[in-house]
């Protein structure tokens, strides 16, 4: 397989484009390489930050900031305790934003996410009281508690990045990340989320236990003393909504381009690159918006990488996590307890990597 040369197409590597070979319709990669790599230094002032109160978690975190940058939503699903909550709350300090929780429970109603009309007697008017869902960073806790309404007005404000209250329409704050977690351990009592609803995240992310040297820091850490150190704000909200229009901007040449679209149609017509023994396993395949979510993910990892370009490699690095909701597993697959983790390692094999 020929690896990727820049600019005409990105590398694997992260060596400097070669400008004699850009056409006229190419981009500077050059001028923007340098330019990310300057404008992206901000993102390991946020892992600093986040590392004083987040023991391991690399991928975690790096997702968090993926998904701040491509302006998507995380699904987080991860047994109680791995840090989920500390997480976004340390991320929304970083870049000094606002933070609120909602705990989803099975009596919650849409009002008490979105907000309400209230009568004021004084005035003798209706005024709109807002919701936890105004907030720059939102964690939605254990998600799949709460029943389909409340979960649909959650997911409808993260669609359309405002919510109606009265028949007047309010625009949610800028930057607006939703973190929802789910417990794969308790099933009782609980609303799975519907696939169409499920689509509307950008990355599921599942968390795994620490290392023991980890874990022997994280009991170190909050048996200190004075407890957990605070992270301090490193950037601006207006800086992150500067580097969502500068990872907008990120080279991604023709051949990556057809690699994701490859990879996305490999979950529908997993015969057409040589494994039609998963047809059977696989009830519906990724939809478009896949496609869209990898394209901008890929350049998220590219940017929190400091790179001006996409290489396969991060479209390999977020395509589980962007994936793995997407698609569907036969009862069959269910029944020989084949995950879609384990259909997509082996897609992902088989897909041919320009």
């Amino acid at each position: 397989m020929d690896m990727l040369q820049t600019p005409k197409t990105a590398s694997t590597s992260s060596e400097q484009p070669d400008d004699k070979k850009q056409t006229a319709g190419d981009p500077d990669i050059q001028a923007l390489n340098e330019r990310v790599a300057e404008y992206s230094r901000f993102v390991d002032a946020i892992r600093s930050e986040m590392g004083r109160t987040i023991v391991g978690q690399t991928d975690m975190v790096d997702r968090l900031l993926i998904g701040m940058l491509a302006n998507g939503h995380i699904l987080l699903e991860g047994v109680p305790g791995l840090a989920k909550t500390l997480a976004i709350k340390s991320l929304s300090e970083s870049v000094a934003g606002e933070f609120s929780r909602v705990q989803f429970t099975p009596d919650l109603l849409p009002a008490d996410v979105v907000g309400t009309l209230i009568y004021n007697q004084q005035s003798q008017q209706f005024t709109v009281k807002k919701g936890p869902i105004f907030a720059n960073f939102v964690l939605a806790d254990e998600i799949n508690r709460a029943p389909a309404k409340v979960q649909s007005a959650l997911l409808e404000a993260m669609q359309e990045r405002q919510v109606t209250i009265g028949g007047e329409s309010h625009e949610l704050p800028r930057p607006f990340l939703v973190l929802a977690t789910q417990n794969p351990v308790e099933q009782e009592g609980t609303y799975p989320l519907p696939e169409a609803q499920v689509d509307r995240f950008l990355l599921k992310v599942v968390i795994g236990y620490p290392s023991k040297d980890e874990e022997r820091a994280i009991v170190r850490a909050n048996l200190q003393k004075d407890g957990l150190p605070k992270p301090q704000q490193v950037v601006s909200q207006q800086d992150i909504i500067a580097a969502r229009d500068l990872v907008r901007s990120i080279y991604m040449d023709e051949k990556v381009e057809r690699y994701i679209v490859d990879l996305v149609f490999a979950t529908r017509n997993p015969e057409d690159c040589g494994l039609g023994h998963l047809k059977n396993l696989i009830s519906f395949g990724a939809s478009p918006r896949a496609s869209i979510g990898l394209g901008i993910a890929s350049k998220a990892h590219a940017f929190i990488k400091h790179r001006g370009f996409v290489t396969p490699e991060d479209v390999r690095a977020v395509a589980m996590d962007v994936m793995r909701h997407r698609i569907g597993t036969t009862f069959e697959a269910e029944a020989e307890n084949i995950t879609s983790d384990q259909i997509l390692t082996e897609l992902m094999d088989h897909v041919e990597v320009p």
